[in-house]
């Protein structure tokens, strides 16, 4: 009986410290409640004033710098910044600052951690903020980066996006834009096309050649200044024909389309005005040789 009070007086204290506990528990809360309201208005206006700084930022920066690319990167690093700072403040002003220093604390603590395992996602975050300031391309520029050629469309943090010209997304780490032989087609607005063109070896060359330039001059679409001069050359002695290379110049702001569609202007052109003058543009000389006791092999001809 004794031993039967004791442990109903043990349970009766153990409840009444339990509702104690609680009670302490939802006056602090009640008290607290102002607070943690003061901290989640301080981060909501947070959010919205870092979004119009970064917004304003990236806008002031495009017009300073012409340089989208940059001032959206910038706009975004400013807008992150400007919102872990006020959540910082917003838990400080809830009463819940020891929650702030301990993020503080263990980002600081596992940050040579994270360095070993994101290796490669710290390398392309810093390879992103120095392409940021300092690059090989512009939006929109047409560059072939390591075996993908295409379009620049954006720069984030961590890739380079790029559009084929076959409608691929392609995403580039940025250590590898930054590491790797970067071609930029149209950072000055000029390509120079090539293509072969054989004529017949009892033609005159320097005739064919005078031709091919007299052409190109006459292709509003083929540049020609003191700079970006259009040639012929004598490429090769072949098997039925002597092959002429001819160099010429197109503006590369439209690369996908216009560049390519003049290329085949000019060869069209450069065709028609040779037939036009005579020449022939033979095909490949086939020679057949007959092995065995064959004497005789027939052949017709048709005209």
């Amino acid at each position: 009986m004794k031993l039967f009070s004791f442990f109903a007086q043990v349970n009766n204290q153990n409840l009444t410290d339990l509702a104690n506990s609680f009670t302490q528990f939802i006056d602090r809360l009640i008290n607290a409640v102002p607070n943690i309201i003061l901290g989640l208005v301080i981060i909501i206006l947070g959010v919205l004033i870092a979004t119009l700084f970064g917004n304003f930022a990236r806008k002031r920066i495009s017009k300073r710098t012409q340089d989208p690319l940059m001032s959206k990167f910038l706009g975004r690093a400013i807008k992150i910044s400007f919102i872990l700072l006020f959540v910082m403040i917003g838990l400080r002003a809830a009463g819940l600052g020891y929650i702030a220093t301990g993020i503080l604390t263990a980002a600081g603590a596992s940050a040579l951690v994270l360095g070993f395992a994101f290796k490669d996602i710290g390398e392309n975050f810093i390879a992103g903020v120095i392409l940021a300031f300092k690059r090989p391309y512009n939006v929109n520029d047409t560059v072939e980066i390591g075996s993908h050629f295409g379009k620049i469309k954006s720069l984030e943090f961590r890739y380079t996006k790029l559009k084929t010209f076959d409608g691929k997304d392609v995403y580039i780490p940025n250590s590898d834009v930054l590491t790797k032989p970067v071609i930029n087609f149209t950072e000055d607005g000029y390509f120079r096309w090539d293509f072969v063109v054989g004529i017949a070896y009892e033609n005159n060359i320097d005739e064919a050649k005078l031709i091919i330039n007299n052409t190109l001059d006459n292709i509003k679409d083929v540049i020609s200044d003191e700079e970006h001069q259009n040639f012929v050359i004598e490429k090769q002695l072949a098997t039925s024909t002597v092959n002429l290379q001819v160099f010429f110049w197109v503006d590369t702001k439209d690369f996908r389309k216009s560049a390519l569609i003049t290329k085949g202007h000019v060869i069209k052109k450069v065709k028609e005005a040779l037939e036009k003058g005579g020449f022939y543009m033979p095909a490949d000389i086939q020679e057949i040789k007959l092995y065995g006791g064959e004497k005789d092999f027939p052949i017709r001809y048709s005209k």
